[in-house]
């Protein structure tokens, strides 16, 4: 975590904070110092620290800067208070950076003092309203974040990624700037380590495509969301499975450090529903539904109440056209649980396909493959059209040296289902697209293995959105 330290008075530096509070990274640890203490409701205490002294206190500033802080924002709205605050600050950290909102026309002796003009940023965006003016590109559109860009890092989910494989809905990639060159996009184009991105499209949209390229391993189940829901229909639901299911789930809880909720409809049998309620104990929350209800709006509704990143069902919940696709439409991973012990799994496998969708969700792969200690296996039919599948292939094996994770190919001359359901025991992972959602007849004579991933039922599969 990096610690800012934000030195605040007045109208401007109360809506500097308005707006940091409106931001969404966990990176940051901000410690906001105010002379008169203004409350910030949203303000999350694990994200700020608020501290109510006077800044040009030597004293008192100093004692807070024992921390080490990567830099100091200051947004005062008094010249001789901001002075003595940074003189205070160099005094105890002669090197440490501090930007300055310049309302004054003061100059910087020192390099480690940004000035940020407040007279030149209003004229700036007022000369935007000028006709026959070019307008500069910081100020481009509505000024709502319709435009970003983001500097790829070298563990990011996003290195070694080909352009084409990249699910794009309401936003485009439309410049690469690669050592300080521009580099044009193009479906082949492969993503490198410190390459910077143009992004256009919707500011929400770019928000989570922002926190795609950022993430790194150990994160799983967002960007999704947070917590782990198992749903359990006891109308569908085997009874005799559902103790089985809990402790599955138990295990998935412990393994990603998450919230547990457990959500029961239909409730049938007193005996099971006293054992989970007993999981109180153990922090694990209980929803208990005993009216009727319509799976896709109460499943919906809990998707958003719980902030839900991964949903956890059984096989027969799973087989179930209605609820298959009332999964699909919330774009949330979803883990469909066998009767095999998931704790003794070893191997997360992957059957290649024609098309590009496994090199979208690779890095959340790697993720669940990370968190739960399992190998990766990708097996490859090469009986079919390859050209796909390579570049697939040498994108995982960019991948495995990134996170420093081995991974297996097996190129197969047998159809990869029949080699694996001869196996002992593995969990499959799959895109989640629409064609999962199509009644299974409709899939007695394809050759897609996807659409067939109902021949491994009695294993446990994981199934991703391809979207963000």
């Amino acid at each position: 975590m990096k610690k800012i330290l934000i030195i605040s008075s007045g109208k401007i530096g109360e809506r500097f904070i308005s707006r940091v509070i409106d931001t969404h990274t966990s990176e940051n640890i901000y410690y906001i110092v105010q002379p008169k203490e203004i409350i910030f409701e949203e303000a999350s205490p694990a994200r700020f620290k608020f501290y109510e002294f006077d800044p040009t206190s030597l004293y008192k500033l100093s004692n807070l800067l024992k921390m080490e802080f990567i830099q100091v924002i200051i947004a005062m709205d008094t010249l001789i208070d901001v002075e003595n605050t940074i003189k205070n600050i160099h005094l105890v950290k002669k090197q440490l950076r501090v930007v300055v909102l310049n309302q004054w026309n003061m100059k910087s002796e020192t390099s480690n003092v940004v000035l940020v003009n407040s007279n030149e940023i209003l004229a700036s965006r007022l000369l935007d309203y000028l006709p026959n003016v070019p307008v500069i590109a910081q100020n481009v559109g509505v000024g709502e974040g319709e435009i970003m860009e983001v500097l790829v890092p070298f563990g990011s989910s996003f290195v070694y990624r080909h352009i084409g494989a990249i699910e794009q809905k309401n936003w485009r990639i439309v410049a690469i700037y690669r050592n300080r060159k521009l580099v044009m996009p193009s479906r082949r184009r492969m993503i490198q380590p410190n390459d910077t991105l143009l992004l256009v499209g919707e500011p929400s949209v770019l928000k989570s495509v922002y926190k795609a390229i950022k993430r790194e391993l150990g994160q799983f189940p967002e960007p999704f969301g947070t917590n782990i829901l198992l749903y359990i229909d006891m109308n569908i639901v085997k009874l005799s499975t559902i103790v089985t299911l809990v402790d599955q789930a138990i295990y998935m809880y412990e393994k990603f450090n998450h919230d547990l909720i457990i959500k029961v409809v239909n409730p049938s049998n007193i005996e099971i529903l006293q054992y989970i309620k007993s999981l109180r104990t153990l922090n694990i929350i209980v929803n208990i539904e005993y009216d009727n209800v319509n799976i896709r709006n109460t499943f919906m509704n809990d998707i958003n109440k719980y902030h839900v990143g991964l949903v956890l069902v059984s096989c027969e919940m799973f087989s179930d056209y209605y609820v298959r696709n009332t999964l699909y439409d919330v774009h949330v991973p979803i883990l469909k649980l066998s009767q095999k012990d998931i704790s003794q799994v070893k191997d997360v496998s992957l059957i290649l396909s024609d098309n590009r969708d496994l090199e979208k969700i690779s890095a959340t792969i790697f993720d669940i493959s990370e968190q739960l200690n399992l190998n990766i296996e990708l097996y490859n039919y090469t009986n079919e059209h390859q050209e796909n599948r390579e570049q697939v292939i040498e994108h995982f094996n960019n991948l495995s040296t990134i996170f420093s994770k081995s991974i297996k190919i097996y190129n197969e001359n047998e159809n990869p289902i029949k080699r694996l359901q001869r196996k002992e025991n593995f969990i499959q992972i799959l895109p989640f697209t629409n064609k999962l959602t199509k009644r299974h007849i409709f899939s007695l004579f394809s050759t897609d293995s996807e659409k067939l991933y109902h021949k491994l039922d009695k294993y446990s599969q994981i199934f991703i959105p391809v979207q963000l």
